[in-house]
């Protein structure tokens, strides 16, 4: 298992852990987490499941495609550095004890 720590906007930490493969979308929406929606089922098709990556993580990822800069033009909360789509975040061990964080508001 993947281990990912996904923080909502107050602070309040939610440990999760994911398969290789699952998106950190899946993973938090199956956890229950309030505050990631990912409204479209992850079909890159809304901004409801914007997260900030934490700056130790965000050379680590893969960047994004030009759909994903495009939608996060969207996000309710502005975007900034490290703004991410969970639906387009792809666990793989590489990636384990990832650390984010919610914005403000998806809507």
């Amino acid at each position: 298992m993947i281990r990912l720590l996904l923080h909502s906007f107050d602070g309040t930490p939610h440990p999760l852990q994911g398969n290789e493969g699952q998106s950190v979308l899946d993973v938090a929406v199956q956890a229950g987490v309030a505050g990631i929606d990912g409204d479209c089922g992850g079909q890159l098709t809304c901004a409801t499941c914007h997260v900030i990556v934490d700056p130790e993580w965000r050379d680590r990822l893969p960047p994004p495609v030009p759909d994903e800069t495009d939608m996060l033009d969207f996000a309710a909360s502005p975007a900034g550095p490290g703004s991410r789509l969970a639906c387009q975040l792809r666990l793989s061990m590489a990636l384990d004890g990832l650390s984010l964080r919610l914005p403000r508001s998806q809507y």
